[in-house]
């Protein structure tokens, strides 16, 4: 059998989903949601779900329709955090809720939802429960992380256990979920579902803190952002809360005082605290523990080696990007 890769994959389903999932009629309600899944987006989570099928047996037509269904709820909880964020872009376009309103963006989040349902009762599979129990506890999860990530925001004493629970809830369980339900219609015993979720879980926490560390340190013309955004916003980060914790009191009173410096002297003030602090170099080691352990995930997936390259591929890619 011919494994595909992720972008094979991302491609096909990319082209399955451009099609209508929605009503003509309110147009009001429907129009939103069209503009806002032709915003694009990488399509790694349905493309993960087909993915976790391939590992174990050929993709079955019910995997395609949970890809579906989990890139609808992905693009739901993106409607609502973008209203609850005041975000007035996504991918560089104008936010549902900023060009239709918030009412109508909350109620397209919401159809948008309902509708992931309505893929998923078209499944045949006779894991259908179990699927269903696992992408309701997910969908749970996701709230939660969204619910601590603003409860974090007006709290200056989050510590990194806190942190790191906040993102793989947020982050990693949709992850980790979409490739465990792929297993699942591919027919993976409990351990192999194990692994498998285990090894989206640590490949989202270190992308994620590759992605903090990159908002600091990456080259702006590579990563596609204005380094030291993340600064400039007071955002919540892992260099930020290794920082808070390891400063001494001089250098939290010059902390508190770049709070309310201008851009360029708070993100240059930061940056050398954070370089004084070592926080840079204990970052890189925490996104190489979490590397590790995605890698090591999938070892202990139980079908041979080669049917794991696209993963592995996968996980390179993502993980490795230019500093």
């Amino acid at each position: 059998m011919t494994m595909h890769s992720f972008e094979e994959l991302s491609a096909q389903f990319a082209a399955r989903f451009a099609s209508r999932h929605f009503p003509d009629h309110p147009a009001t309600l429907y129009d939103p949601a069209v503009y806002f899944l032709g915003l694009g987006g990488k399509r790694i989570r349905p493309a993960l779900c087909l993915m976790g099928n391939e590992l174990f047996a050929p993709i079955e037509e019910d995997a395609w329709q949970l890809a579906i269904a989990v890139e609808l709820f992905h693009n739901f909880t993106l409607i609502h955090d973008d209203i609850m964020d005041k975000a007035p872009l996504r991918r560089g376009m104008t936010t549902v809720h900023e060009k239709y309103g918030s009412s109508t963006a909350i109620l397209t989040g919401d159809v948008m939802l309902v509708v992931g349902y309505d893929y998923i009762s078209r499944i045949r599979s006779p894991h259908i429960r179990r699927i269903l129990q696992l992408y309701n506890q997910t969908a749970v999860k996701v709230c939660e992380g969204q619910q601590l990530d603003m409860d974090f925001e007006s709290r200056s004493d989050v510590t990194m256990t806190e942190y790191l629970q906040m993102i793989e809830l947020k982050t990693s369980v949709l992850l980790a979920a979409s490739l465990q339900i792929g297993s699942i219609l591919g027919g993976a015993g409990l351990g192999n579902q194990h692994a498998i979720y285990n090894f989206g879980r640590n490949l989202g926490l270190a992308f994620q803190i590759q992605d903090d560390y990159l908002d600091c340190y990456g080259d702006a013309s590579k990563f596609g952002k204005q380094v030291g955004g993340d600064i400039v916003a007071s955002k919540k980060t892992f260099l930020l809360i290794k920082a808070q914790e390891a400063a001494n009191a001089a250098q939290r009173k010059e902390m508190t005082r770049l709070e309310s410096a201008p851009a360029a002297e708070k993100v240059a003030g930061m940056l050398q605290i954070f370089t004084d602090c070592k926080v840079d170099d204990w970052v890189r080691e925490l996104k190489e523990q979490y590397r590790l352990a995605a890698y090591q995930s999938l070892e202990d997936i139980a079908v041979i080696s080669k049917r794991k390259e696209p993963l592995r591929q996968l996980a390179d890619f993502l993980l490795q990007r230019e500093y």
